[in-house]
Protein backbone atom coordinates (compact mmCIF):
# COMPACT_ATOMS: atom_id res chain seq x y z
CA UNK A 1 0.00 0.00 0.00
CA UNK A 2 2.94 2.48 0.60
CA UNK A 3 3.47 2.83 -3.04
CA UNK A 4 0.02 4.03 -3.56
CA UNK A 5 1.04 7.31 -1.27
CA UNK A 6 3.85 7.79 -2.77
CA UNK A 7 4.15 10.26 -5.10
CA UNK A 8 7.66 11.67 -5.83
CA UNK A 9 7.79 10.78 -9.78
CA UNK A 10 3.96 12.55 -10.31
CA UNK A 11 5.88 15.84 -11.07
CA UNK A 12 8.51 14.78 -13.58
CA UNK A 13 5.92 12.48 -15.31
CA UNK A 14 3.89 15.45 -15.60
CA UNK A 15 6.40 17.53 -16.60
CA UNK A 16 7.30 15.18 -19.26
CA UNK A 17 4.18 14.77 -20.37
CA UNK A 18 3.42 19.05 -21.04
CA UNK A 19 7.12 18.86 -23.00
CA UNK A 20 6.12 16.41 -25.02
CA UNK A 21 2.35 17.67 -25.74
CA UNK A 22 4.29 21.50 -26.59
CA UNK A 23 6.82 19.12 -29.21
CA UNK A 24 3.41 17.18 -30.47
CA UNK A 25 1.82 20.86 -31.37
CA UNK A 26 4.88 22.19 -32.82
CA UNK A 27 5.50 19.02 -35.46
CA UNK A 28 2.15 19.32 -36.62
CA UNK A 29 1.76 23.38 -36.42
CA UNK A 30 5.35 22.72 -38.55
CA UNK A 31 3.53 20.06 -41.01
CA UNK A 32 0.98 22.30 -41.50
CA UNK A 33 2.93 24.99 -42.64
CA UNK A 34 5.26 23.60 -44.41
CA UNK A 35 4.17 24.67 -47.93
CA UNK A 36 4.23 27.88 -46.76
CA UNK A 37 7.56 28.06 -44.91
CA UNK A 38 9.31 26.47 -48.40
CA UNK A 39 7.75 28.75 -50.56
CA UNK A 40 8.94 31.76 -47.71
CA UNK A 41 12.83 30.62 -48.33
CA UNK A 42 12.33 31.09 -51.95
CA UNK A 43 10.84 34.39 -52.31
CA UNK A 44 13.44 35.90 -49.66
CA UNK A 45 15.96 34.35 -52.16
CA UNK A 46 14.64 36.28 -55.45
CA UNK A 47 13.91 39.70 -53.81
CA UNK A 48 15.82 40.23 -51.41
CA UNK A 49 19.38 39.06 -53.18
CA UNK A 50 18.37 40.90 -56.19
CA UNK A 51 18.01 44.19 -54.46
CA UNK A 52 20.77 44.14 -52.51
CA UNK A 53 23.00 42.99 -55.69
CA UNK A 54 21.65 46.30 -57.40
CA UNK A 55 22.23 48.50 -54.42
CA UNK A 56 25.84 47.41 -54.29
CA UNK A 57 26.42 47.49 -58.23
CA UNK A 58 24.53 51.24 -57.86
CA UNK A 59 26.99 52.07 -55.13
CA UNK A 60 30.72 51.06 -57.51
CA UNK A 61 28.77 53.22 -60.35
CA UNK A 62 28.75 56.46 -57.77
CA UNK A 63 32.60 55.65 -56.77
Amino acid sequence: MLFIIDEKGQGSAELILIFGGMIVIVIVAAIYYQNYLTGLGDEIIKTDVENVTNQINNLTKKF
